[in-house]
């Protein structure tokens, strides 16, 4: 009995071969990698070789004094924008966190726990400046934290709770769930696993997510502008009025003629993040070295 020979489809074009594709796609991924790197650096640089050559020890010690010609300096900006963020990741990462962990080790998969990540996909989406009127309404008027560093922190973490959720839970399900069997097996309990286990194989994406925070965090202006008051004075306590880097910038570029001042606090408000995620990942290896045996 003859077999009959199926026809092959015909193929529309030339044919690239695996090697080619493999190399073209490298490629593609090499130069967006270095056109991203390009933009930093150009932004970056921009910013540092404008404004570092106003930097001035008085400039970093002394208030700003307001007026059209943006006098004084920014100390006691530095402080207001160190305490909302030292403030915003303390109340941040063990809520964040441990929504994650419950969401990844915990949850089952119901209604519930997607419905759950359907609102933080959601309010990822949502614009700053809406839950700006959210933590006006809400730390500002009704639970009377005035205008405040506390209710800016406060609102921030509203913010940013949805990124350090998402980050987090993804970070965790990259963890092998073999590493998770093998450590029950050996009759360690769950949290004794998700501690010893889980986090150190998560850590540098939860670092990651803590990282993104900070920097949004540090960046923010329309959330902060109806709920900080925006004062130049030093902060007295955490419920003291104040202003960050970033609105000070926004302050000098848009309602004063200093704009070599606006560069000078742009280049201090990047060595500051610089700074911050350079500890940041320090802390992490430690603590994952310390976490693992190391």
């Amino acid at each position: 009995m003859a077999v009959k020979r199926l026809d092959r489809p015909a193929v529309i074009g030339p044919r690239i071969s695996p090697k080619h594709a493999q190399s073209a796609a490298l490629f593609l991924v090499w130069v967006g990698g270095v056109v991203t790197v390009l933009i930093m650096l150009v932004v970056v640089g921009y910013v540092l070789v404008q404004g570092l050559p106003h930097v001035s020890w008085s400039f970093l010690t002394t208030p700003p004094v307001g007026g059209m010609d943006g006098e004084g300096g920014i100390s006691s900006v530095v402080v207001s924008t160190l305490y909302l963020i030292g403030l915003t990741i303390a109340i941040l990462v063990p809520l964040g966190l441990g929504a994650a962990i419950y969401l990844a080790e915990y949850a089952a998969d119901n209604r519930l726990t997607r419905l759950i990540r359907y609102a933080v996909d959601m309010l990822a989406g949502v614009p700053s400046i809406i839950f700006g009127l959210f933590g006006f309404a809400l730390f500002v008027m009704v639970l009377n934290f005035n205008f405040s560093i506390m209710a800016g922190a406060l609102t921030l973490v509203c913010l940013l709770l949805p990124t350090l959720i998402r980050t987090s839970e993804e970070a965790l399900k990259t963890v092998p769930r073999g590493q998770r069997d093998a450590s029950l097996a050996l009759g360690a309990t769950k949290w004794q696993t998700i501690w010893r286990v889980v986090l150190p194989g998560a850590l540098p994406g939860i670092v990651t997510g803590v990282i993104l925070c900070t920097g949004r965090a540090i960046g923010e202006t329309a959330c902060l502008y109806v709920t900080m008051g925006g004062a130049a004075g030093m902060p007295d306590s955490l419920f003291s009025s104040g202003r960050t880097l970033s609105l000070h910038v926004f302050y000098l570029a848009m309602e004063t003629n200093a704009f070599e001042k606006a560069m000078a606090t742009g280049a201090v408000l990047i060595l500051i993040i610089i700074v911050i995620n350079t500890i940041t990942n320090h802390l992490s290896h430690r603590f994952r070295a310390k976490m693992s045996g190391g």
